[in-house]
């Protein structure tokens, strides 16, 4: 009994730290938050990522991905 409960609370605590790898304070800091919006200028379906990104370029933000059952083109950035 003692040998199980010693590999529940070691599989447990493994479990834990990897689960919280992305929370609490050492998690690298605080991260901006990111907001997105439709693009204005692609024109058609959203096929490749990397070409609704460079769109989105020239729009002025920082990246962008096709989304949704209709796979529309929507622009990331930073707010």
């Amino acid at each position: 009994m003692g040998h199980s409960m010693h590999l529940f609370a070691t599989f447990f605590l493994v479990a834990m730290l990897l689960l919280s790898n992305d929370m609490g304070p050492m998690s690298g800091g605080a991260e901006a938050r990111t907001c997105e919006s439709q693009s204005q200028s692609f024109k058609g379906p959203c096929g490749r990522d990397s070409n609704c990104a460079t769109v989105c370029q020239t729009e002025g933000f920082i990246g962008g991905d096709c989304r949704g059952l209709r796979r529309q083109c929507f622009c990331t950035r930073n707010c």
